[in-house]
This record gives C-alpha cells, structure tokens and sequence, in this order.
C-alpha cells in the first residue's frame, strides 16, 4: 500500500502548481493558501512514507506498470526518505518568509511549487534520464525565482544562473548518454550491474562518470564552478534566497551521492582510485578556496555563499573518501547545512529589513536591539563552525573520524583548517553583534525583551520563530545523531556494499 503512494511524493506539489494558477484567477490570497496547504500535504505525506522506509525497507513503484529497464522507477529509502521530508518541511517553513516577504503574486507561488517538485522528484527518482528532467524542472523554477525580485542585478543573477545550470545539465545528460550507449539502460539499480559488466575501466564508463561529477558538482557549486552561486544568493528575494540556500545545491549534492554509491558502486573508485583521488583533491580545493573567499567577505549574504562553497566542499569529500563514518558524516553535513544555512539567510534578509544592515560592519550592536535574533544567529553561526553539541560538529566528526580511518590525514588537516576558517569569519559577525557599539544608538528596541524606543520596524513573529526553530532544530539533530545513523544502518549497508 505505502509503495504505491510514492509517486504522489512527486504527484502533489506538481498539482499545487496547477492549482495555485486557478486560485490566482480567483483571489490574490488564494495562490499562498493553495501553496500553504499543498506544501503541509506534502509535508505529512513525506514524513509518513519516510518513516515507512525507514521501519519496513525502500518503498519503490514502476511509473506505470512499466518494470525497468523500459519503466520509470520512483525509490524511498533511507536516505531518500531524509531528504524528501526535508525538503517538504523546510519549504513549508520559509513559505511563512516568503508570504511576508510580499513575492508578488500567482507566478511566484507556482514557481515555488515546481521548485519543490523538481527537487522531490530528484530525491525519489530511480532513474538516471528522469533525475535529469527533474534537474530541469527545479532549475527553471529557480531561476525565475531568482529574477522575481524585478530589479536588474536579480535578473543579471539570474541570467548567470540560466547560463551556469544549462551547462551543467547538459553535461550531466551528456554523461546519461555515454552510460546508455555503454549499457542499453537508464535504470539506476541495471545500471550498476551493466556499468561493471562493461567494465569500470572502459573509456565510455569514464566518461559517463566525469561528465555526470561535473555537471552535478556545478549545481552543488564546489570551486571552481560556483560562480553562479554569490550573485544568485545576494541578488534574489530574502525568501528566495534563504528556500534555494537551503536546498537546491543540498538536493544536487544528494544526487551526487545517489549516484556515485547507487549507479557506480563503492567497486568503482576500486577499480579506478585515480577518480577517488581527483574527486578528493576537487573537493579540498573547494573546502579551502570557499572559507577563504568567505573570510575575505564585507557582505553578509555574500559571505553565507562563499561559505557553502566550502561547506559542500565538506560534503562531498566524506563521499569521495567512501568510509561508513565519513558517508554518514557526509548526510549528516547534508542535512544539518540545510537547517543552519537556511536559518541564517533569513536572519540575515530580517536584519536587511528591520535595520537595513548588509554588511558586517551594520551589524554592530544587532543582539542589544534584537537579543533573540541575534542569540539565534550567532547559534546558528557557531553551530557552523563546528561547536559541540550543535549537528555542524557532528557531520564534521564523521567525515574527519572517516579520513583517519581511511588515511587520508590531509583531508582531516583540511578539514581542520577550514573549520578555523570558518570560526573566523563567523567571529567577526558575532564581534559586531555582540562587541561592537550601536551605529545608531538612539535606535534601540528589542525582539523579545523589554524595550524602549522602537526602530522603524520590528522583525516579525514568523520571522524570529523560523531563526530560533533553526537554532533550536541544529542543536537537537546533533544530540540525536546516534539514532539517526541507527535509523540509517541499513540503508548505509547496501550502499556501502
């Protein structure tokens, strides 16, 4: 029964889409409400199949009745069901932003829920072809999305966008190719049986490799192919930017790791360790490169960007170096990026509209004025960084714990490095916060405490609620991480295998 229900994981967002079109020809406040009421569907929907794979085994459905490798296959498992139901939750979550955020109308609600379905869809699919025409689907709603803030640096963000995500997934379809002119199949699980018979050596199976890492590694944004990523984040609506921080490079990262563990099987960086190496060296490039640029940062969305960077950098080294810790520590990071990142954009467009801070300097003396935002922040900012209890500890555990094992002592020096990196330029946001004096100190109010005079605007409810739900959320997945890689102990064993 639960199986047959997977493809609505797919199915409902994508007819919310349909349905917020209708409600906008009817009422200006019936797009939000169809897209509120799909997204808590979708929401509940994923949570319970989740929770089904998680307890039962992967739920999976051939699109139609059509078995592999002819049909198109939708899988929950472990993993996937994870990231569906973070999806679902977080989208749900920042839709409180984006309606207070005042998007502007019926296109932006529609675009909101083919973004979701496109990113459901990546997560569920079991098919290298349809992952594609879900990589498309949640690209072009990105990168209109991106352009609804109307200005001309929104659309410029967008057009570099457009331009970065066509190339990426065309060499992404580029690599689907080769691997069917190499195997006759499209299907994940046939592919990982045909890739081996022709042989992980053979020129077209390396091709269809590199092709696919490229194409996914720009979607991610690991250096040198993350230029998109800082003009989209910065220039695009405070909502917009918070819902794509959180998710669409963490959905991509996961179709990395799907298919690196699913379709090519830990037996190919056996047979070919060179691709190990260079996927490894990629990635500590982009670890380094990213903090750097972070350090180097006056505004603070920017900031936030160059940091994913190097964040995703985390992500894909603990899947490079193949060991149980380091691919579980690579989940963890996943989904814990997620929740920080996600919680600090929108603290970070809150700040923008309640004092019209953008930069580090602006933020002096943000916690007097605002003790909560500011205590959620600089949680969410040290959670980051590495501080224990938080989730950002705990993935950076497993995959420094899971290079030792492995050898790979430069990763864990890496990683080790970046992590002071990230101290740094997280320290000086949290300096100004805290440290500095009021630029304006006749401006004085506050979110949460007693306040005195107030400022032009106060930061809304729904606002500090998703900034402390983050925080909050970032500190409990780490205490709970245990049971998380128990949950996740089957799931990691076929992968692993």
């Amino acid at each position: 029964m639960s199986d047959g229900l997977v493809p609505l994981l797919v199915a409902v967002p994508l007819l919310g889409a349909v349905l917020a079109v209708a409600a906008g020809l009817v009422s200006e406040r019936g797009p939000p409400a169809v897209a509120g009421g799909t997204l808590a569907v979708q929401t509940i929907l994923a949570g319970w199949l989740g929770s089904q794979a998680i307890a039962a085994g992967p739920l999976s459905v051939a699109v139609g009745g059509f078995v592999a490798p002819y049909g198109i296959e939708l899988v929950v498992d472990g993993v996937s069901a994870v990231v569906v139901t973070l999806v679902a939750a977080v989208s749900l979550a920042l839709l409180v932003y984006a309606i207070r955020d005042d998007p502007g109308g019926t296109a932006f609600y529609t675009e909101y829920l083919l973004l979701v379905t496109g990113l459901s869809g990546m997560t569920v699919t079991g098919d290298v072809f349809n992952l594609y025409v879900f990589l498309e689907i949640s690209g072009l709603a990105t990168y209109a999305l991106v352009a609804s803030a109307g200005t001309g640096r929104s659309a410029v963000a967008a057009f570099k966008y457009l331009m970065f995500g066509t190339v990426a997934a065309s060499l992404y379809l580029l690599g689907v190719g080769y691997a069917l002119v190499a195997t006759g199949t499209l299907n994940m699980a046939d592919l990982s049986v045909e890739l081996a018979q022709a042989g992980y050596d053979s020129t077209l199976v390396l091709a269809s490799f590199g092709f696919i890492v490229v194409g996914l590694a720009t979607k991610t944004a690991l250096f040198p192919l993350h230029t998109w990523q800082p003009d989209a984040y910065d220039d695009s609506p405070d909502s917009v930017s918070a819902l794509i921080a959180a998710l669409v490079s963490t959905v991509a990262a996961y179709a990395l790791l799907r298919l690196i563990y699913t379709v090519y099987t830990p037996a190919f960086f056996e047979a070919v360790p060179g691709a190990r190496t260079a996927l490894v060296v990629f990635a500590c490039v982009s670890i380094v490169v990213g903090s750097v640029l972070a350090v180097a940062q006056s505004r603070v969305k920017r900031m936030l960007a160059y940091s994913s960077v190097s964040q995703y950098g985390l992500v894909v080294v603990g899947l490079a170096i193949g060991t149980r810790a380091a691919v579980f520590g690579a989940i963890v990071h996943l989904v814990g990026h997620a929740i920080m990142k996600g919680g600090l954009f929108v603290a970070a467009g809150t700040v923008d509209d309640v004092l019209g801070a953008r930069t580090v300097e602006e933020y002096a003396g943000l916690a007097d004025r605002y003790p909560v935002l500011g205590g959620a922040s600089a949680v969410l900012m040290l959670a980051m960084v590495g501080i224990p209890p938080a989730v950002g500890f705990a993935g950076k555990w497993y995959i420094a714990l899971g290079a030792v094992r492995a050898g790979a002592w430069p990763v864990a020096v890496v990683i080790f490095a970046s992590t002071l990196l990230t101290l740094a330029y997280f320290a000086r946001l949290i300096e100004r916060m805290y440290v500095a004096p009021a630029t304006t100190p006749d401006a004085a109010a506050t979110d949460g405490g007693v306040g005195e005079d107030l400022l032009p605007s106060s930061p809304p409810v729904g606002r500090l609620a998703l900034v402390f739900g983050a925080a909050v959320v970032a500190v409990v997945l780490g205490l709970t991480v245990t049971d998380l890689q128990t949950a996740l102990e089957p799931t990691l064993d076929t992968l692993l295998s």
